[in-house]
């Protein structure tokens, strides 16, 4: 099986091994998927309807009533879909009506599916009652996992541990998994002695550790800066005749040894990265990794030869444009992305506004107003729709010339189409509160603020700096 864990890689790496863990172990086939996905079916019905206020129940009923099949094996293809989604209200619905309306008996994976999702929709507690109600029949180390599972994703390290030593004296504790949820754990609160132990616990069983488990050490060593904890689990790795690399590792290890200024040991794995993409594993997601790692090491040419092989061996998509343009814009090289944006624009493909924002981020911090403001118009009569960071770059870009009315106006915009989390620059955000209130809008100030509060753009702390920096500014009037 192929991998993605550099794309995984980008997301919070507090969460990082716990998501790879999870979609490692609870994918479906993707021969499964194009099957399924091939015909006329139900999860045609459910796919579009993302609200979590929606129920899939009256849908899969009246699929029912219509005289139409619903496979068991489809069911529970829908319910980890629908987990892939991160639509987990909807696939514990979907998990419930399989067994409560077609009555097909739950395994026990799917009971394991269920503790998961229960834990993820009603909470900790929930997904404890629903555990100590499982028949003793259906009790299989899957669905103690599943429970171990969820009290690693709460911190829980009293209950985890507990769990733990259930699974060892039921003899359960014989793959990787249970130990790499641990593993897991023990990076998360900043307990990594225990994972040396965990690891030498397999050494003695002769439990085999796997990609994820060396990864989540070699990610504690890359937090500690331990260069020499790397080398070691590198060379655990390179050396394990029961692992296959994939060229996510090399990316993953390239990328930690960058981290902790490693620069010639990043650049030996980018070469093997190389040779990999040459000769057995070429994905658009080498590719771009490669260019983003070769800019973060500071080699401009190596970016320029692989974007060149990039091109021979593959047909450029959006985000291959994207990752040489970002690459480039590491060394200020803003005519550079210019071309590769001409480059786009002549290859005709849909309208992703996230390659021009690319340039027009470039534009914003070389003093490029004018031309920032210019692509950002051409791409709208395009039919292209502006990212929330394009609204930030652009009001970075007005800051800049001082143009701060202009910037407020652009910030706004970008925090009415901002998703949950964003965070624009608090440099932006800090001088837009002060324009407010230096020009007499204190309580635009504050309502500004607490807009920006609703749509989560910031911490509370962060929160209360900005209003007891307007409330000091109000005794001063």
């Amino acid at each position: 099986m192929k991998l993605s864990l550099y794309a995984l890689r980008n997301q919070n790496p507090i969460h990082f091994h716990r998501t790879i863990i999870n979609r490692f172990y609870g994918t479906t086939s993707t021969t499964k998927q194009h099957k399924f996905q091939k015909r006329d079916w139900v999860f045609s019905r459910i796919a579009p309807l993302g609200s979590p206020d929606l129920s899939m129940v009256p849908v899969l009923d009246q699929w029912v009533k219509e005289g139409k099949q619903v496979a068991e094996t489809e069911l529970k293809w829908i319910i980890k879909r629908l987990n892939s989604y991160k639509r987990y209200k909807h696939a514990l619905e979907v998990s419930h009506w399989m067994t409560d309306r077609r009555y097909f008996p739950l395994q026990p994976a799917d009971v394991a599916t269920r503790v998961n999702l229960m834990y993820k929709v009603k909470g900790l507690e929930e997904a404890e009652k629903y555990f100590n109600n499982i028949s003793q029949i259906l009790r299989r180390p899957e669905v103690y996992t599943a429970l171990l599972n969820c009290y690693t994703n709460e911190k829980s390290v009293e209950k985890a541990e507990a769990m733990m030593q259930q699974l060892r004296d039921m003899g359960f504790a014989k793959g990787a998994l249970c130990y790499n949820y641990m593993m897991n754990l023990y990076y998360k609160t900043g307990t990594w002695e225990k994972m040396d132990d965990l690891m030498n616990e397999m050494e003695q069983k002769g439990i085999n550790c796997d990609e994820f488990t060396l990864t989540i050490r070699l990610t504690a060593y890359a937090a500690a800066g331990d260069s020499e904890g790397m080398d070691k689990i590198v060379a655990m790795m390179e050396s394990d005749k029961h692992l296959i690399l994939h060229s996510d590792t090399y990316s993953i290890v390239a990328e930690f040894y960058l981290k902790v200024g490693q620069v010639e040991k990043a650049l030996e794995l980018l070469s093997k990265l190389d040779s990999m993409i040459l000769t057995r594993e070429k994905s658009y997601r080498a590719f771009n990794s490669s260019l983003k790692l070769y800019a973060e090491a500071g080699k401009k040419e190596e970016v320029h030869r692989v974007w060149d092989l990039y091109k021979q061996k593959m047909r450029i998509l959006n985000k291959g444009y994207i990752s040489v343009m970002s690459s480039l814009t590491k060394f200020g090289d803003t005519e550079g992305v210019e071309k590769i944006f001409e480059e786009w624009e002549s290859e005709a493909l849909s309208y992703d506004f996230r390659v021009p924002d690319v340039l027009i981020r470039s534009y914003c911090r070389n003093g490029l107003l004018g031309k920032a403001k210019a692509l950002m118009d051409k791409g709208m009569s395009k039919g292209g729709i502006p990212w929330v960071t394009t609204w930030c770059h652009l009001a970075n870009g007005y800051i800049h010339e001082d143009l701060v009315p202009e910037a407020v106006e652009a910030l706004k915009k970008a925090i009415s189409i901002c998703p949950p989390n964003y965070k624009p620059s608090k440099e932006t955000l800090v001088t837009c509160v002060e324009y407010l209130e230096k020009h007499g809008n204190v309580d635009n100030a504050e309502d500004f603020v607490r807009s920006l509060e609703t749509e989560h753009i910031f911490s509370p702390v962060f929160r209360d700096k900005l209003l007891r920096f307007i409330k000091e500014e109000k005794l001063q009037t």
